[in-house]
């Protein structure tokens, strides 16, 4: 007779209230005895000890990435936001109206409030711990989660002053609370001691120091003031009813960032937009400004907003938003609200004027050349991330449309003439955008045409896109080399006379005057500024290739500055390539191998040629290359090496590098070469 089968365990099964075991089966061998977890190693080696719990700020310190974004630059200063973030809460919440910024010489960073002071009565939860331990060594631990505290805040998950606190060599707090001072020091997320109860005083606030652990951001991961400058004074745009004053060790300054300074800013954002349009002609002589707060609806909106012809600096246009007082660079649901009430009331407004070419409006064409900065106040917001780069909060857009809806509409009929100038100047940009839709789908031959070079630019005989790519060559002897050795089906060669315009320190006029970067930018299908759309670019990928020398290094730093200045999205699609031509031919016997550069000729020399002496030949340019050599080498996907073209995350780095190194004010490119070049010290004459 059959045995009926052994119950199987469930998938589902609740494994912390597991449901009793089933009577065991009649059968006729013997039952096993019992194992007692832990007692035996499973056969594959793998077993309890294996599973490690991390306890307090240990996960903050094992993976700093899932709290701060990473380590770099960027996740560095981001301590400093959250830090002033809980500062600016407190003045949000009417409690604070000063907060001081300080760097000392030894790098510690200290934010200063004169709000209601960190708790430090013990915490309820935690015997024997205050609440000011609590929130410094517990993560999810805060004022922020029920509203009571705070009505809007920064803060939301209670991790911020904690994960700061994690990543820190050391932290020292003093809260001025209770009619007493109190002070409490941590390393690395633990304590160091309990908390201290010192003076009476009758002050009142906090202030935080810390040092950023160099275990965790590197040797070298300093703050730079003028990051923390700029980042400071952005905080007291976004609150008129606080003063922020910042100072500066002078050591610690390399660039003209002032060492003291206050910030105080009583209309807003409407000054921020001040200074940043400062000098710029605009399309309208008052800009679209203001703030409303809608207690109904639990938030509160400012903006300030206008448009101008000649963009804003290498940009047609701008963006910023703000989420209570935390920057959304990414965007996100209070952005979008912006966008359609901006384009629902200039549609409203063309209807009203009887423009019929108001309906082919779209977001797109209301904000592509505006200034535009947002910040909204809302309870419990939602975004996507620790780091707070995006708002994904649905309110947020309600809030924005029904908040700007009637200001904006009343703003348009109180001035006609300035509105109906705006009405014209963005129906033009919607013109111009049904313009390029209609060109958009140009043969490569009448591209060809266009440009008037036909014996410069050997375009691909294939008609897709996928696949394609452009040479961007330096002469044209090079150029004769690289068309000989192309695929004529995929590749493209554009040859370039000489040293291109230095863009960086070029006026607009100029720019658009260059023959030889409007014949690029016609090669391509596309245009600069925010009217680059990358599904226009002809080719799949543009790659530099210039001679492995010095002149080829600094034609290629030119393109790279051009494309970066007029197209930064080409560089962050992946688009932009260099190619990697060899300096050296070096070969012996039957054996021939290339040499990037003067080190790779060493490393050659020293393994694939060790105690030979090969036939060393430099190549002074591309054209001195046979186009079978180019091919092999530089051209053939097969066996070529290609640098991709990319940005860091923290672009204003690389804003601050381009503008040193490309720009017009030549001091910064002397103290560059002062930092930099301490390696040509012993030949110089001195």
């Amino acid at each position: 007779m059959s045995q009926p089968p052994t119950p199987q365990a469930s998938l589902f099964d609740d494994a912390l209230n597991p449901a009793p075991a089933a009577p065991l089966a009649q059968s006729h061998e013997p039952r096993p005895d019992p194992v007692v977890l832990g007692t035996k190693e499973p056969l594959d080696g793998y077993s309890a000890k294996d599973i490690e719990v991390l306890e307090g700020l240990e996960p903050v310190r094992k993976r700093p990435g899932m709290y701060i974004g990473g380590t770099d630059e960027r996740a560095l200063h981001h301590l400093f936001a959250e830090v002033l973030d809980n500062a600016m809460d407190e003045a949000v919440a009417g409690h604070a109206k000063l907060i001081e910024v300080r760097l000392d010489a030894d790098g510690v960073l200290t934010v200063k409030d004169d709000g209601r002071g960190i708790p430090v009565d013990p915490h309820p939860k935690h015997p024997g711990k205050s609440a000011l331990e609590v929130i410094m060594t517990v993560l999810h631990s805060g004022g922020k989660f029920s509203g009571k505290a705070y009505e809007t805040s920064g803060g939301l998950h209670g991790v911020g002053v904690s994960v700061v606190n994690a990543l820190s060599e050391r932290v020292d707090v003093t809260a001025w609370k209770d009619g007493f001072e109190w002070r409490q020091s941590f390393s690395r997320g633990k304590p160091l001691a309990g908390i201290e109860k010192l003076n009476p005083t009758r002050k009142k606030g906090t202030a935080i120091s810390f040092l950023p652990d160099h275990q965790i951001f590197g040797e070298n991961a300093v703050f730079k003031p003028a990051r923390l400058y700029r980042m400071a004074r952005s905080k007291a745009y976004l609150f008129g009813g606080v003063e922020i004053r910042w100072s500066c060790d002078p050591s610690r300054i390399q660039d003209q960032t002032p060492a003291e300074a206050t910030f105080r800013f009583p209309n807003g954002l409407a000054d921020f937009l001040a200074e940043r349009v400062k000098g710029i002609e605009t399309v309208t002589p008052e800009p679209f400004a203001g703030r409303i707060e809608r207690k109904s609806e639990g938030g509160a909106v400012e903006w300030a907003l206008t448009w101008t012809p000649a963009g804003f600096g290498e940009a047609d246009g701008f963006m910023q938003s703000y989420c209570n007082t935390v920057p959304t660079p990414e965007g996100g649901t209070h952005e979008a609200g912006l966008r359609a009430a901006l384009t629902r009331g200039l549609k409203a407004y063309a209807e009203l004027t009887g423009e019929k070419r108001g309906s082919i409006l779209t977001a797109e064409d209301v904000i592509s050349q505006a200034g535009a900065l947002i910040s909204v106040f809302i309870r419990n917001p939602e975004f996507q991330g620790q780091t707070k780069e995006r708002l994904s909060s649905s309110d947020a857009q309600k809030l924005v449309e029904n908040a700007l809806r009637d200001p904006f509409d009343h703003w348009l009929t109180a001035q006609p003439k300035a509105a109906s100038a705006l009405l014209e100047f963005v129906i033009e940009r919607a013109e111009e955008r049904l313009k390029r839709r209609r060109d958009k789908d140009v043969q490569r031959a009448s591209a060809t045409r266009k440009l008037r070079l036909p014996g410069k630019l050997a375009d691909c005989s294939g008609q897709a896109t996928d696949g394609t790519e452009i040479f961007l060559v330096e002469g044209d002897s090079a150029g004769g080399s690289a068309k000989q050795a192309r695929n004529r089906r995929t590749q493209a060669i554009l040859p370039l006379r000489g040293k291109i315009l230095n863009v960086a320190s070029a006026t607009l006029d100029k720019l658009g005057g260059n023959k030889e970067l409007t014949d690029l930018m016609l090669a391509l299908g596309v245009q600069g500024g925010s009217k680059f759309k990358e599904e226009d670019l002809r080719y799949e990928r543009v790659v530099i290739m210039t001679d492995a020398d010095v002149d080829g290094a600094h034609i290629a730093s030119l393109l790279i500055t051009f494309f970066y200045r007029t197209m930064p999205n080409l560089i962050r699609a992946g688009r932009l390539y260099l190619a990697l031509p060899p300096l050296y031919r070096m070969s012996h016997g039957g054996k021939t191998i290339y040499a990037r550069d003067d080190a790779h000729r060493e490393e050659l020399l020293a393994t694939e040629f060790k105690g030979k002496k090969p036939e060393i030949g430099r190549f002074k340019g591309l054209g001195e290359m046979m186009p079978a050599q180019l091919k092999e080498t530089t051209m053939d996907p097969t066996t070529r090496t290609m640098a991709r073209v990319t940005l860091p995350r923290a672009e204003e780095s690389v804003e601050d590098l381009v503008e040193a190194l490309m720009g017009r004010k030549p001091e910064l490119r002397f103290r560059f070469i002062q930092e930099n070049a301490e390696f040509a010290v012993a030949d110089l004459d001195v």
